[in-house]
């Protein structure tokens, strides 16, 4: 075998290997086996040290460990390998939300949103955020952008309904809660606030805000 030959095989074996490794750490991640799950990122970041993915994962891990210096280290190694990985956007913004820095929060949050709208769990953080802060337009527009790409979420909807309440677009809200309605009946968050939304309505008052501003992950497991 010539050595270019050989040079292929060691480099498809690697990459395999690196696969494998990454879905693994992925699994137990799922399963909330931080330690094995590092282990796994470890070995993959070993073979393909220039690729951001395993130091995602071992922000994940990190960050389920409560060790929020060593998540943010791995977070800004992935970002500096890959400028637009949305994932470590993602990452940083979740371990400024759980320092209690919203701003910052809020700023990664959007960084991520920009390079893929279709994160759900940076999309609920950045709704939980904006609960904290007090800014919702922005959430709004990537709210609807991804109602756009998923008609049917209702746990999407019921975040953009409440965001029209605090907006006092009170009938947007109505409409969005009676969608919910049609997709789960059973919703009884939803049909809670649809009546406080239609007595509100009939009485020209103001719905109470702030009750069910906690729809966020704090803690994601996956970007």
């Amino acid at each position: 075998m010539e050595l270019t030959e050989q040079s292929d095989v060691v480099e498809g074996k690697t990459a395999l290997c690196y696969e494998v490794l990454q879905h693994l750490g992925d699994c137990y991640i799922a399963v909330d086996n931080y330690g094995q799950a590092g282990k796994c990122y470890e070995k993959a970041a070993s073979l393909c040290p220039d690729l951001p993915q395993p130091y995602v994962g071992l922000g994940l891990t990190a960050l389920g460990n409560n060790k929020l210096d060593d998540a943010e280290i791995a977070f800004r190694v992935a970002r500096r390998l890959d400028g637009n990985c949305a994932k470590a956007y993602a990452g940083l913004a979740a371990v400024a939300h759980q320092r209690a820095d919203y701003k910052l929060a809020f700023r990664m949050y959007l960084k991520c949103l920009e390079l893929d709208t279709n994160n759900l769990a940076a999309l609920l953080g950045l709704f939980q955020t904006s609960c904290r802060m007090g800014s919702f337009e922005q959430v709004i527009y990537f709210l609807r952008v991804y109602l756009r790409m998923h008609p049917g979420d209702t746990s999407v909807m019921f975040c953009l309904a409440t965001l029209y309440i605090k907006q006092d677009d009170l009938q947007q809200s109505q409409r969005l809660l009676k969608d919910i309605l049609v997709l789960d009946a059973a919703n009884r968050d939803a049909a809670d606030l649809l009546e406080e939304v239609e007595h509100n309505l009939a009485q020209g008052l103001e719905p109470r805000q702030g009750r069910f501003c906690g729809a966020g992950n704090d803690n994601a497991k996956e970007f």
